[in-house]
């Protein structure tokens, strides 16, 4: 995926999760699973893009990633979380429901 597929489909979607990682990045891991579950069950709606920040650095640059993990989720193509290293599902699904339920409905 390159940095201009990516902005586009950020601009078509309802919303996106980019969830950057590590290959060495033990909580990345961790998290991951987690993170798809809870998005799979709540935001359904929500595409999920999981991305290497070591194998895609230009993308990872662009979004000014610092940490691992990192988590952003943008609604109607802007940026509307931003998480990083040590993120909490119940802290996300409080700042997405309601807006994410507007969204849809």
């Amino acid at each position: 995926m390159t940095l201009a597929q990516l902005q586009q489909t950020i601009k078509q979607e309802l919303g996106v999760l980019l969830y950057f990682s590590g290959e060495h990045c033990n909580v990345c891991h961790a998290l991951r699973p987690k993170f798809r579950e809870l998005f799979d069950a709540e935001f359904s709606q929500i595409k999920q893009i999981y991305l290497d920040a070591e194998e895609h650095r230009e993308i990872a640059s662009h979004f000014q990633v610092l940490s691992l993990p990192t988590m952003i989720v943008f609604l109607d193509g802007r940026e509307f979380v931003r998480e990083g290293r040590s993120v909490s599902l119940h802290k996300m699904t409080e700042q997405l429901a309601r807006p994410y339920g507007m969204m849809i409905s």
